[in-house]
């Protein structure tokens, strides 16, 4: 008897075929295994009850990195023989997915550190467990003449293993070896280049010796220095125009995180996960490994992340190699606002006044990928940013939408291509405020629609008219419909998404961010909608507060703190230390803006609200990146919350639509500020207020509606203390309660939720019609 299964799911790039090939020959079954664009198709041929077997394995003994989805079968004329094979890949309709980009694997490792093995110290050793695939991937079947690999010519050895049964890199497409593989370079201005081991030594010894050097890595750029120098570490925040923002780090193991950074069991597994994300942690309070005060200065938490190429391992050295640091700077080899570098030429143009030298390969990465960063609340993953390692695996819809792309927003942008059941997140592109990152957004796009098939009928952005994300879609919409979708139902809808949560069933949404426009014009971002994908209704925010001078009240907490306390009509008392930080010629200018209103907006964002109290307490008064003053704030409240069981209250009023007014919560905490209370006690009872309100609303709003079930959304939501406390409080208040897991809460995550709105207003629409 003869079967041909079709199986769909992450099965190519992983290993599967080699995997079916050892299975069927050591089952005695005839057939063959190849790609196709639908995913792989396997034709196997004997007795009834060995194929039933080979069905069974097929699912439970797949590789690790394999994730099948769907097996479908049908009985075909059998054709006799004995053989097995591994065929060439077939074009054809259809779609499969497309594994991430993976950490270099223990076997492999153990070659790169064996003098004996003929990869010792190959800065590209990888196997069919192992490395980069979405970034390289050029067309669909996956096969090496369509990646970026394809341009590089096997060797005899490395054919021979690739043609190989028994092998570990049987048609593992990023097979290599020093006699075929990426040739790795060290470029210095003025120098001859170096190449191979001497260019990895000289790499070395230039990072010792305090300089920057800009590396190539699996979906971009790089730039690196000496994490305990501090002559390095200030001088490429200067070159690079970091402000203050904090520097991720790479420590050679686990063993080595746990001296810089305090590490739960389930943050230490996702620290060495294959996907080998930036984890952000709490700092060791006696970090026992020095770091350079400018790592990641003010900041309460250190983005710590493990080697995960060989280039990785080699830098921190293999046995044998002189001293080397110990610590790494490692962040996105580009400059302030700009998307990574992947080109070489480009690398050496564009981080021409940031780095000492270029470590690069001639490996072309076909798309960029920047590292993805994660939180741990309780046992659960927080993404922040979801990216390499990530990309382009599907999220599962709880309903089918048609095909589409949903363009995200301006900040932290990502865009989204659904079709079917299935939905598409890109990797991180950036903020959209550069033609570079425009470009990135394009060819991001263009790529991700190739390897999923999706051709979009649709296109959807945020209401927000100034986006350059909404005009990118009205450009390029041609004749298809454009879908408008507000900003925090967008949000909302992505919770609910990512949960599949039923379509039928309404929930209370809890949409807390910075920014986001609003259906009066104000800017909203302190929200709780009544919602399901089609619709929402608007059924409580924090009451409104003029944002003086737009985005210079945004860098400026201090301005919103005294706007705060003008409308909850307390004295801008001089003792309070945001009162304190504005000098009197802007205190005066800004008494003014807020008495005529004169270039203010009214905003009921809770993101703004978090500003104005982490400068009232005298922890942030001026941010150089976003988010800065309600991140340290919330380190703060960390370490208070054990120590006050007290929580400041808002005023929820008795009107039809519940108007939170935080004039208690102001009134009690400069009153606790003046008295001289530490601020993180002040920062520990704000946050759970905070967590007083989002219950108490939702116990309201359930009593009004019956809803049960309550959705945790936006960038207030990366604050993983008002997380936790959220979700404990409505948990013990009966509230079935959906939090993200797999996308940011962020803007970042915008793009799934304005796919799953929009594709159910356009499903109403038609209906309609």
């Amino acid at each position: 008897m003869r079967h041909r299964l079709t199986v769909a799911g992450v099965v190519q790039g992983v290993g599967f075929r080699p995997f079916v090939y050892a299975l069927a020959r050591r089952l005695g079954l005839a057939g063959s295994v190849a790609n196709d664009s639908a995913g792989v198709v396997i034709e196997v041929e004997g007795p009834t009850s060995v194929l039933r077997d080979f069905a069974d394995r097929l699912r439970a003994d797949a590789p690790v990195l394999a994730r099948i989805d769907q097996v479908t079968q049908q009985r075909i004329e059998g054709r006799g023989g004995t053989d097995f094979a591994i065929l060439d890949s077939a074009a054809g309709s259809g779609r499969t997915l497309i594994a991430p980009d993976i950490a270099t694997c223990d076997d492999c490792l153990a070659e790169l550190r064996d003098p004996n093995d003929r990869r010792y110290r190959h800065p590209f050793i990888s196997c069919t467990n192992c490395g980069p695939r979405f970034t390289i991937i050029t067309a669909l079947p996956y096969d090496r003449p369509a990646t970026t690999m394809g341009e590089l010519p096997l060797c005899p050895a490395c054919r021979t293993e690739y043609g190989d049964p028994a092998n570990r890199r049987f048609h593992a497409q990023t097979v290599a070896c020093p006699d075929c593989g990426p040739t790795l370079t060290l470029h210095r201005r003025g120098d001859r280049d170096a190449l191979g081991d001497v260019a990895m030594r000289q790499a070395r010894e230039l990072l010792s010796d305090g300089g920057i050097l800009a590396v190539k890595g699996i979906g971009g750029y790089h730039l690196v220095c000496d994490a305990a120098d501090p002559h390095a570490v200030s001088t490429l925040r200067k070159r690079k125009d970091r402000g203050d923002k904090p520097f991720a780090i790479m420590i050679a193991d686990p063993a080595g995180a746990r001296r810089v950074a305090m590490i739960t069991d389930a943050e230490e597994r996702l620290l060495a996960d294959a996907r080998r994300p930036v984890v952000l942690l709490p700092k060791h309070p006696r970090a026992s490994v020095p770091l350079a005060p400018d790592v990641a200065p003010e900041s309460p938490d250190l983005g710590v992340m493990l080697p995960y190429t060989p280039v990785h391992h080699l830098l921190f050295g293999v046995a044998g190699d002189p001293p080397g640091p110990n610590v790494l700077v490692m962040t996105s080899g580009n400059l302030a606002g700009e998307p990574i570098v992947t080109d070489d030429r480009e690398a050496r143009e564009r981080l021409a006044e940031v780095a000492d030298a270029w470590l690069a390969h001639d490996r072309r990465i076909h798309v960029p990928c920047d590292d993805s960063v994660l939180r741990i609340v309780g046992h659960d993953q927080l993404p922040v940013r979801r990216s390499r390692g990530y990309a382009p695996l599907p999220l599962a819809l709880p309903m089918a939408v048609s095909p589409a792309l949903a363009v995200g927003g301006d900040l932290k942008n990502t865009f989204c291509v659904g079709d079917g059941r299935l939905a598409w997140m890109s990797g991180h592109v950036g903020d959209m405020d550069d033609l570079a990152t425009l470009t990135a957004f394009e060819r991001a796009g263009e790529h991700l629609r190739e390897v999923t098939g999706v051709r979009p009928e649709v296109v959807i952005a945020d209401r927000h008219p100034g986006y350059r994300s909404g005009g990118w879609a009205e450009r390029h919409r041609g004749d298809r419909p454009l879908i408008k979708v507000q900003h925090h139902h967008a949000h909302v809808a992505s919770a609910m998404a990512e949960n599949r949560h039923p379509i039928d069933e309404p929930v209370i949404g809890v949409a807390f961010d910075g920014t986001g426009y609003g259906d009066d014009g104000a800017v909203w971002g302190g929200e709780v909608l009544i919602a399901d994908y089609r619709d929402y209704r608007r059924a409580a925010h924090l009451r409104y507060t003029l944002l003086p001078g737009g985005d210079a009240g945004v860098r400026n907490p201090c301005r919103m703190a005294l706007s705060h306390l003008r409308s909850a009509g307390l004295d801008w008392d001089p003792r309070l230390p945001a009162v304190a930080a504005c000098a009197p010629a802007e205190r005066a200018v800004l008494g003014r803006q807020l008495e005529t209103g004169l270039n203010s907006v009214p905003t009921s964002s809770m993101g703004r609200l978090f500003d104005a109290m982490s400068s009232l307490a005298g922890v942030c008064h001026r941010v150089a990146y976003e988010a800065e003053a309600a991140m340290r704030f919330e380190g703060l409240a960390r370490q208070g919350i054990d120590q006050t069981s007290e929580a400041y209250a808002f005023d929820l009023g008795t009107g039809e639509m519940i108007i939170a007014d935080p004039t208690p919560v102001l009134r009690a905490a400069t009153e606790d500020i003046v008295a001289g209370v530490p601020p993180m006690i002040v920062a520990a009872r704000f946050h759970r207020a905070v967590t007083d309100l989002v219950t108490a609303t939702a116990v309201e709003l359930r009593r009004r509606t019956m809803i049960n079930t309550v959705a945790l959304s936006g960038g207030v939501f990366l604050n993983v203390l008002l997380t936790r406390l959220c979700v404990r409080s409505l948990g013990a208040a009966g509230f079935s309660v959906l939090h993200h897991h797999q996308v940011p809460p962020s803007d970042a995550g915008l793009a799934l939720g304005q796919l799953v709105v929009g594709a159910s207003s356009r499903e109403r629409r038609s209906t309609c019609a």
